[in-house]
């Protein structure tokens, strides 16, 4: 199946993104012929890390301030402890992630991407996972945290979400079927 009408947003900070999370989701929604595209605080490029190493610049193609959840079908939010945390300081990243979440359109979150999530207060209610050391957060956010590769809740919409980078593969397919 081809998904050549449909259109991925990727949100990140400008630093401090774990490298596979967005490399490979990335990957998997543009084989499946869906386009993405990478959204940022400021123009220019974002600076992605192998988890303390830096590695990749990726160039953002749109701002935070030109980007609307009208224009996309999934939000994919790639982890890593500094990008996480810089997100959910972002008022504007904070409106997109409400904008998806009041469109039910769905959101996938691996690693340390749900703290916007939690900032955005679209939890309450929700299961999902993470890296273990959010679980707190989540609680404390109304959501049911699990141990497992990959949990899709539908809810008022659909929230993928995977723990690490060894997750990815389950991640990756549940983020193509999301498109579907």
């Amino acid at each position: 199946m081809s998904y050549e009408d449909k259109r991925v947003a990727f949100l990140v900070g400008p630093e401090g993104i774990e490298q596979a999370e967005l490399v490979e989701p990335w990957k998997a929604v543009t084989e499946a012929g869906a386009t993405a595209k990478l959204i940022s605080k400021e123009a220019g490029t974002v600076r992605a890390f192998n988890h303390l190493t830096p590695a990749d610049e990726f160039p953002v193609d749109l701002t935070l301030g030109d980007a609307s959840a009208d224009d996309y079908d999934l939000l994919v939010l790639p982890g890593g402890v500094a990008n996480g945390d810089q997100v959910r300081t972002f008022p504007d990243a904070v409106a997109l992630v409400k904008g998806f979440a009041d469109a039910g359109k769905p959101i996938a979150v691996i690693c340390h991407g749900g703290w916007v999530l939690i900032e955005a207060g679209v939890l309450d209610g929700r299961t999902l996972t993470s890296w273990p050391s959010l679980q707190t957060d989540y609680r404390n956010a109304g959501a049911t945290w699990v141990d497992q590769e990959v949990v899709v809740d539908p809810g008022p919409f659909t929230v993928i979400s995977s723990r690490k980078p060894d997750d990815l593969p389950a991640f990756n397919r549940a983020v193509v079927t999301a498109l579907s």
